[in-house]
């Protein structure tokens, strides 16, 4: 069953292009009462390797992307005015979903509890998107996602390039492979303004930690898991190729 959708009561600060994707705590998801300003700090010591405060809300924000733009790809499959939208939301639906899948298996092999809302800026993400049509409805999501997976995307490398999980270097390897695949499709809609796209991922607005840190689910609530879509017929962990030039 697709995901539901559940954007609404948000404050979006800046207009609809201006994001961030702040770092995500759970303090206490583990126990911890406390955190440190230090995000390699162990916080657990498992049988796939140590794990940081950074490899913690990295699963995290992975579970909590697939929750704002899986449903958004389903919207895009619907409303996208083009061939290459539409295409860009199959690829969005088919990649959180894999994702999620990984999370959801690592997540308690690492005790960490995955929300199971996105965070409330990004539920707005879907909300501004959703309230658009046509080619206008084209650029404002191809836009808001582009931004979002150019900022995550180094996040990615540097959470494979140190840490010492393994499970946590699976999700980064295949999360990897996912966001490049999704920013090269983006990036086929004709619609990225490149410009404003990389002004909005090196100087994002400052958010309150409240929107930008999804709700902790409720206590003994089931985790929701996001449908796999194999009938859609893509492949977004071997990224597709950029255009060539000529």
């Amino acid at each position: 069953m697709p995901v539901s959708r559940n954007w609404a009561g948000t404050v979006f600060v800046g207009g609809a292009l201006s994001l961030t994707l702040a770092a995500l705590v759970y303090p206490s998801m583990l126990g911890i009462q406390t955190t440190s300003s230090s995000p390699n700090r162990i916080i657990a010591n498992t049988r796939y390797g140590p794990l940081t405060e950074a490899d913690r809300d990295f699963v995290v924000k992975v579970r909590s992307a697939g929750l704002w733009e899986y449903p958004l790809g389903e919207i895009a499959l619907k409303k996208g005015s083009t061939p290459e939208m539409r295409e860009a939301g199959k690829h969005l639906i088919v990649g959180h979903a894999g994702l999620d899948e990984l999370c959801r298996k690592i997540a308690p092999e690492l005790n960490i509890t995955l929300p199971n809302q996105a965070t409330p800026q990004q539920q707005q993400f879907v909300a501004t998107s959703d309230a658009q049509s046509g080619k206008q409805f084209d650029t404002t999501a191809a836009n808001i996602m582009r931004v979002t997976h150019g900022q995550i995307f180094p996040t990615i490398a540097k959470i494979r390039a140190s840490t010492e999980n393994t499970l946590v270097r699976q999700l980064a390897d295949l999360a990897n492979d996912t966001v490049l695949d999704h920013i090269t499709v983006l990036e086929k809609t004709g619609t990225v303004n490149f410009d404003q796209v990389l002004f909005q991922q090196t100087t994002p607005p400052k958010l309150s930690a409240a929107q930008v840190t999804p709700p902790a689910p409720q206590p003994g609530a089931p985790v929701l898991a996001l449908a796999p879509r194999p009938d859609l017929n893509v492949n977004t962990a071997s990224p597709t190729p950029s255009p060539t030039a000529g």
